[in-house]
C-alpha cells in the first residue's frame, strides 16, 4: 500500500492568480499577457497583437509566442502547487497566426510530487495553430505563494 495521499485542492480565486504574476513584467507588461483562466494543472492566458509583437516580415517575433506559452506554463504549474520552475522546455513553430490575439493554454501531462510535465499550444482566435511547447518543471520545497494545497 502507498503511503501517497491524495491532494485536496482549495479554490483559488483568478483575482489572487493575476495579483500574484503580476510580478512577472516581462509578459504581463512588456508583452501584454493576462490570464484568461487557471487552475492546477491548467492555465490558459493572451495577448492582443501588437506591431511591436512583430518582425521585419510583419509576422509575430518567436520570442513573443515563447514568452505567452512560457507564461501560460507558469501559471498552470504554480497554481495549487509549490513554487515551480521550468528546467526544459522545446518549442515548435506551426504557423504564422492569422488573426489579432494570441492563446496559450497549458495543461499539465503529469504533475509528480517533484517534476511536472506538460504542454501549451500556442493559437490565435481563429484556430490557427501557432506554436506548442513542451516543458519540464521541477516543484521546489517551499510554501506554495497561493492556492493552499494539503495532503489529507
Amino acid at each position: 500500500m502507498s503511503d501517497l495521499q491524495p491532494v485536496k485542492l482549495q479554490p483559488v480565486e483568478l483575482d489572487e492568480v493575476r495579483a500574484f504574476f503580476k510580478g512577472d513584467r516581462f509578459a504581463t507588461e512588456v508583452c501584454g499577457a493576462v490570464i484568461e483562466m487557471a487552475h492546477k494543472d491548467y492555465a490558459r492566458c493572451s495577448f492582443v497583437i501588437t506591431p511591436e509583437h512583430l518582425n521585419a516580415n510583419g509576422s509575430i517575433v518567436g520570442g513573443a509566442i515563447f514568452t505567452l506559452a512560457d507564461f501560460a506554463l507558469a501559471v498552470a504549474s504554480n497554481v495549487g502547487e509549490p513554487p515551480t520552475v521550468s528546467v526544459s522546455s522545446h518549442i515548435d513553430f506551426m504557423s504564422s497566426a492569422k488573426g489579432k490575439r494570441l492563446i496559450a493554454e497549458a495543461h499539465a501531462d503529469k504533475s509528480g510530487s517533484t517534476l511536472g510535465f506538460y504542454r501549451v499550444d500556442v493559437s490565435d482566435e481563429l484556430g490557427t495553430k501557432v506554436a506548442k511547447m513542451e516543458a519540464v518543471c521541477l516543484k521546489k520545497k517551499q510554501t506554495a505563494p497561493f492556492g493552499p494545497y494539503e495532503r489529507v
